[in-house]
């Protein structure tokens, strides 16, 4: 059964009864008024929104969570190439020539790891193709990446698509799997030059400023060759990342990480040698993770916040846990029973793709990519609806990590990062801007039920197993 969402400011009377240290009556959260829903003009975003909160899950693509979804670009079958023989008896199938239909077949939550490196990425795309899934797996040839999750399993997210939005085209800026993915979700690139960029992982872990001495990243070039371990220390100050500019347009920021020192490839501001070595360090990156559902019952929730898990809560099929849905419904109810909801955007997205099969080619807007697309949910008062009887929208406007960049830079009137020919892909990209409607009626807050409640979460003792290696 699942679990009815409960109002946080109880839950934390609840938590001081049974032993834990949270204030019994917290702070009320300043409260922000709903403007009237009124035709919008200039510069919309950055009068409506004054919270943006992104949550960043792990290595599922589109279709291994939303194949089947009314109105997405998700069917329930996958393309691989066909043998001579199937070829004859091939007729009328959605796949490119010489490719045959994959039904994709039901999985839970204990479905295999696969392969998500640079080099699997680009085998699955296949030049544009999407056939190349069938090579990767734990057992070669028998189509396990042709999977979806079961639908009862990931409740809560079909949920939140039902009642907002769900992007059905949002891609990483760069193949491959969840360093350069994290990296780009904070910065926009990972460019060292103008024809390499990091890629993979670096050779030692934590993969970041505080990795052990003569620890090599990895770089790709302009003709798409990998350096293995050939390249710079993992202490970044080639590129800037979204830090300096809130910094500098005082906006407060807060990365929820599940620690804080050697959090590796899920706090990626570890490795940017700004934060590291300033004073953001001490005070905008959070640790355990789970602080940011009290933060948002008690007035301390920052203007910007990037949430990452703990590997139980990852979605990441490696943890063999079905936590991660419950765990994205906590945040999300966190923040729409609070005070922030009336003018707070949350953006919910996965890292990479995982392995699993996605049938959307990407376009190539430079040599890192755009990678194998992932899910993307958009959940605001002002979220676009397909009308007041259905909530749930579906955008088909392609958007990169990039966009989610580009939507902050607009709530908070700042300039982009970077050029495009510098590397930096907020200013090209399209803002999720498109996936909302300032001019409807704002919708009042339905929480999402969930299979493990928010006290689940609140008493999670903290985790120092890596989220995931790849």
């Amino acid at each position: 059964m699942l679990a009815k969402p409960l109002v946080i400011s109880a839950l934390l009377g609840l938590i001081v009864a049974t032993g834990c240290s949270s204030p019994a009556t917290p702070p009320v959260a300043p409260q922000s008024s709903l403007p009237e829903a009124r035709p919008a003009s200039g510069n919309p975003v950055s009068k409506y929104i004054k919270h943006v909160v992104v949550i960043i899950q792990e290595n599922r693509s589109l279709e291994n969570f939303f194949a089947g979804y009314p109105g997405a670009n998700a069917p329930t079958y996958g393309c691989a190439p066909s043998t001579p023989r199937e070829r004859r008896f091939t007729s009328g199938s959605g796949c490119p020539s010489g490719d045959k239909e994959v039904p994709l077949h039901a999985i839970s939550f204990d479905g295999p790891d696969l392969k998500h490196d640079w080099v699997s990425s680009i085998t699955d795309w296949d030049n544009g193709k999407m056939d190349g899934f069938y090579k990767y797996g734990q057992n070669h040839g028998n189509y396990e990446a042709y999977a979806y999750v079961k639908q009862s399993l990931i409740t809560p997210y079909w949920d939140m698509a039902e009642q907002y939005v769900l992007a059905d085209e949002m891609f990483p800026t760069e193949f491959g799997g969840s360093f350069t993915g994290h990296l780009t979700l904070v910065a926009g690139t990972d460019d060292l030059t103008p024809t390499t960029a990091e890629v993979d992982f670096p050779n030692q872990p934590p993969d970041d400023c505080d990795s052990p001495p003569g620890t090599k990243s990895s770089f790709v070039d302009s003709k798409r060759h990998i350096h293995r371990f050939d390249g710079p220390f993992p202490c970044f100050d080639q590129w800037k990342t979204m830090a300096e500019d809130l910094d500098n347009a005082g906006v407060s920021w807060k990365y929820y990480a599940t620690k804080v020192l050697d959090g590796g490839l899920w706090e990626p501001y570890e490795a940017s040698k700004y934060v590291r070595y300033g004073p953001d360090w001490s005070k905008d990156i959070i640790a355990p993770q789970s602080q940011v559902l009290t933060d948002a019952s008690n007035g301390s929730l920052a203007s910007v916040s990037w949430v990452s898990p703990t590997k139980a809560d990852s979605d990441h099929p490696s943890a063999h846990s079905d936590l991660g849905p419950s765990w994205v419904a906590s945040v999300v109810n966190a923040v729409g029973e609070s005070s922030y909801w009336q003018s707070t955007a949350i953006i919910v997205l996965w890292d990479d793709w995982g392995g699993w099969y996605d049938n959307a080619s990407p376009k190539q807007l430079d040599y890192r990519g755009l990678g194998i697309r992932v899910p993307c949910l958009i959940i605001s008062p002002y979220a676009k609806e397909t009308s007041t009887s259905q909530p749930g929208y579906v955008s088909h406007t392609q958007y990169e990590f990039g966009s989610i960049l580009k939507f902050i830079e607009e709530a908070y009137n700042l300039k982009p990062l970077g050029q495009t020919k510098a590397g930096y892909s907020d200013q090209r990209a399209t803002s999720i801007e498109d996936s909302f409607d300032f001019t409807q009626k704002p919708r009042n807050f339905t929480a999402i039920p969930s299979k493990y409640s928010i006290l689940h979460f609140l008493r999670e003792p903290p985790s120092n197993e890596p989220v995931d290696t790849e």
